[in-house]
């Protein structure tokens, strides 16, 4: 399988810095390597100012990014970063899949990644890459039972 590179953005909780290092070896032991665009503990952002923040920071990465890959947990439902990050991309026309945190229950979609969602999987690499890639807009639930596709036509991340 040829490898495959791509910029991605995470849109997360910073508590789940730990399951998006588990995310990315997943995907790569499935052949996809991906540049993380997204601010993390170890790629910290030490502003203070919202609208910096968003305009300055989080902003350029998502636009220099191919694909919005939201880490599905219970503590993203509540997090208005998250929610920005989400519709900002939707108006930026990226592709925006969601992720279930491996072992998820109990959680919740982000409302924005309901509204302008292409595709959520779970935590099963060809599947992730898969949406990713714009091959699949399957919605799958928490306990993996399919929740049926999205009529929406958007691009593959690039």
């Amino acid at each position: 399988m040829n490898e495959q590179i791509r910029n991605i953005f995470i849109p997360h909780k910073h508590a789940d810095d730990g399951g998006l290092k588990d995310l990315k070896s997943l995907v790569e032991r499935h052949g996809m390597t991906w540049r993380d665009y997204s601010i993390t503990a170890d790629n910290p952002n030490n502003a203070h100012n919202e609208d910096y923040i968003k305009g300055q920071i989080l902003a350029p990465r998502i636009r220099q990014s191919g694909c919005l890959v939201v880490y599905v947990s219970e503590k993203t439902k509540n997090s208005d970063w998250v929610e920005w990050e989400i519709e900002y991309a939707h108006k930026q026309g990226k592709r925006i899949v969601g992720v279930w945190e491996r072992g998820a229950r109990d959680c919740e979609l982000p409302k924005a990644l309901e509204r302008y969602g292409d595709a959520v999987v779970g935590w099963h690499g060809e599947s992730i890459i898969d949406a990713i890639n714009g091959k699949s807009n399957t919605w799958y639930k928490q306990d993996g039972s399919n929740q049926g596709y999205r009529s929406i036509e958007r691009y593959s991340c690039r």
